[in-house]
């Protein structure tokens, strides 16, 4: 049993504990049921380290699903009055759900999503079906569709990007994992035979298009900030010039924010003897990418430079309250992949087939809204945040590291996983990481830093038990250790 509110305790199979189904809880069960009480949802089982970083216990098993809470799908009664109590039922459900989910944004921390966005305006929108199918740019026999937006989104991005509008063609993916699914698609597309370089702190979806489109792919190794490797690179290139290079290159990694070297990585393939048309460089910015245009003496991403696509999240620094991004390649490269639909009147080249029609209203409204200057403000004030808790942590003597280019800041992983899931803090190995986002106040960090302090004075009040050494992940100038600080 698992609870679900107040007083009130519901089975995985949705009923409850007098036997009756959801459905039928009624305004006469108000009293045991509290619609502004918060879900406590079950901590996963915690994966243990045996010290050296390998993980002894995993509870995610393929093929087995866990079910931790559920609420049960059921048909409705015929007669009206209790359809009513259905509806009332369901109202309290969703009161309750809001109420968590207010507790649970006052939380987050862990992952890079903006939660700081109003978008009452476009509440008139979500009684119609907007779906953009087909190619942004050619019109379809549906109707109900939001491309006017689209392209304008994306015209945006081409001149933050450096791309003419008659040289670039692009979409409003579904999520990032999207952008980068295509990205690669259309390089090896473009290098059927082409062998995918990757460094191993790429995000999962890249290593995910490897296994999809059955390509070659080579991991390279990363710096202790975690940005591509170029010397390894170097010596993974070589005996492979005989076959296109197509490179995933970071612009903000998962864990550390680490931010490739483009223009090494580009010195890299022309020296190894590629030239600009035996390569296919994607760079994936699902949050830097649109960060770094904003951050002073940062590195360009740019179609001026030989680069083949760019892709960037629309839920995480913009801040759309549905998972979408941005996709823009070049047009040249786009027929390898496209192919006309006569069922749409329209061409086909997107990974999905029917898109969300309401991301790019979304998407458009902020850009509108807030502009280049505007997130110029919003980035400074994140990479002020950002060091300020870099600062903080290591004042009080806790490894952390932030690298320059990113508002990512690792720091070691907290001892207690229930510490972990109340901060909703993203964890690898021995690190955990806080990425700084507009909605992330001095105010809430403190709020964290003053918890964080208070329970580690309790996880290591034994002396027997120190913290985790972090020197191997984030530097041993960043630890603070026993051994180092």
């Amino acid at each position: 049993m698992v609870g679900t509110g107040s007083g009130v305790e519901m089975s995985i199979n949705g009923s409850l504990p007098n036997g009756k189904s959801a459905e039928h809880l009624t305004a006469l069960d108000e009293e045991s049921f509290d619609p502004t009480a918060v879900v406590a949802e079950p901590v996963p089982e915690v994966v243990e380290s045996n010290g050296d970083g390998e993980k002894e216990k995993r509870d995610i098993v393929l093929g087995r699903n866990v079910h931790t809470t559920c609420l049960e799908v059921t048909e409705p009664d015929a007669d009206d009055e209790s359809t009513g109590d259905k509806d009332a039922y369901m109202a309290s459900v969703l009161a309750r759900y809001r109420k968590t989910l207010l507790e649970r944004t006052k939380h987050h921390l862990g992952y890079p999503y903006n939660l700081d966005f109003d978008y009452g305006a476009l509440g008139q929108l979500q009684h119609f079906s907007i779906n953009n199918l087909g190619d942004p740019f050619i019109e379809s026999n549906y109707g109900v569709h939001s491309r006017q937006f689209e392209v304008g989104v994306l015209d945006w991005f081409a001149r933050l990007w450096e791309i003419e509008k008659s040289d670039y063609w692009g979409y409003i993916t579904n999520c990032g994992t999207e952008g980068n699914l295509h990205g690669i698609l259309v390089g090896r597309e473009v290098f059927p035979d082409g062998i995918l370089y990757a460094s191993k702190e790429s995000h999962y979806s890249v290593f995910k298009a490897a296994r999809m489109y059955r390509m070659e792919c080579i991991k390279i190794a990363t710096l202790v900030t975690g940005e591509i490797d170029c010397a390894d690179f170097k010596t993974k290139l070589l005996p492979n010039r005989d076959k296109p290079a197509i490179l995933n290159v970071n612009i903000g990694t998962t864990v550390k924010g680490a931010v490739d070297d483009l223009d090494l990585v580009i010195q890299t393939l022309e020296e190894c003897g590629y030239s600009h048309d035996r390569f296919y460089i994607h760079c994936d910015g699902a949050l830097f990418g649109l960060m770094m245009p904003f951050v002073k003496r940062a590195p360009k991403v740019t179609f001026k430079k030989p680069i083949g696509s760019v892709s960037v999240s629309g839920h995480k620094f913009v801040g759309c309250p549905m998972p979408c991004g941005v996709q823009l390649t070049r047009l040249q490269h786009i027929n390898a992949l496209s192919r006309n639909v006569e069922y749409l009147a329209s061409r086909d080249a997107t990974i999905m087939g029917s898109r969300n029609g309401h991301a790019p209203i979304f998407l458009w409204y902020t850009l509108n809204r807030k502009g280049y200057k505007g997130f110029q403000k919003e980035v400074q004030k994140c990479l002020r945040n950002a060091h300020y808790l870099k600062d903080q942590l290591r004042g009080v003597g806790i490894s952390a590291m932030l690298n320059e280019l990113s508002s990512t800041v690792v720091f070691e992983r907290p001892k207690d996983e229930e510490f972990v899931r109340r901060w909703q803090l993203a964890c690898e190995a021995n690190m955990a990481h806080i990425v700084v986002m507009p909605n992330v106040t001095i105010e809430k960090l403190d709020y964290f830093l003053n918890e964080l302090v208070k329970e580690r004075s309790i996880w290591y009040s034994d002396e027997k038990i120190q913290p985790p050494c972090l020197a191997a992940d984030i530097g041993s100038d960043n630890c603070s250790c026993a051994l180092h600080k």
